[in-house]
């Protein structure tokens, strides 16, 4: 299922759960996060911001849309990366995307 927001929307933010393959929730503590984002196919990257973390222990954390992270209308991949204490670093989903569908809006 793909996330959808409307061209040059802030709102709804996108969050995730990140978890291990058995589904248990990553402990976040003292770890960064990254968010990025490309055009579907595509290998430039769009957005490369930090994400913040909501819930460290429960391993939930979400971007904050920036008005023109939405202005270009399209299908994007996403995915969020975790930088940990002892700077290990792992990408979420490691089985795939978050695909981001950003619809034309009619006014």
């Amino acid at each position: 299922m793909a996330f959808q927001i409307k061209r040059n929307d802030t709102s709804p933010q996108i969050e995730a759960v990140l978890s291990d393959a058995s589904n248990t929730a990553i402990n976040l503590t003292g770890a960064a996060v990254r968010f990025y984002m490309r055009r579907s196919g595509a290998s430039a990257t769009v957005i490369d911001a930090a994400a913040s973390i909501v819930n460290e222990a429960a391993g939930q954390v979400k971007y904050v849309w920036q008005a023109a992270d939405t202005a270009n209308i399209g299908s994007y991949q996403c995915e969020f990366e975790v930088t940990y204490p002892d700077d290990s670093v792992e990408t979420f989903p490691n089985d795939g995307y978050i695909r981001v569908d950003i619809l034309g809006d009619i006014a």
